[in-house]
């Protein structure tokens, strides 16, 4: 449970809201026909295209400073695996990889002796 806590705090800290980008371009009391809405809202979209465009990057060490901090951001909102889920999760795997390493050697060794038998000249 403690586990389903940490994801509460964390999804209202973390919190992103995807139409802080977004340019609204028409009101609710705009009496205007859905074809000219539409057109003006490509006109909008095409405005905010080129500006976005037009946009200085910056420097290269800005960037990459910029780009190290997000990803330390992000790391942060990471949920880590508590030590008792870690070694559970790490048993699963090793068990999955040795069950399924023990079915393809079983049947490699089974086509080996197949093809053996099939094309052998006689001599065993």
């Amino acid at each position: 449970m403690a586990e389903s806590k940490r994801r509460d705090n964390d999804a209202v800290d973390g919190e992103i809201n995807e139409t802080d980008d977004l340019v609204v371009t028409d009101d609710a009391s705009d009496a205007k026909p859905a074809a000219d809405k539409s057109d003006k809202a490509e006109k909008s979209s095409d405005k905010v295209k080129t500006e976005k465009s037009t946009e200085k990057r910056g420097n290269p060490f800005s960037r990459l400073g910029r780009f190290i901090r997000e990803v330390v951001s992000e790391l942060r909102k990471v949920i880590w695996p508590t030590r008792k889920e870690l070694l559970t999760y790490t048993t699963v795997v090793v068990v999955f990889v040795a069950v399924m390493l023990t079915i393809v050697a079983s049947l490699d060794w089974a086509f080996a002796k197949g093809v053996l038998w099939v094309f052998a000249d006689g001599k065993k």
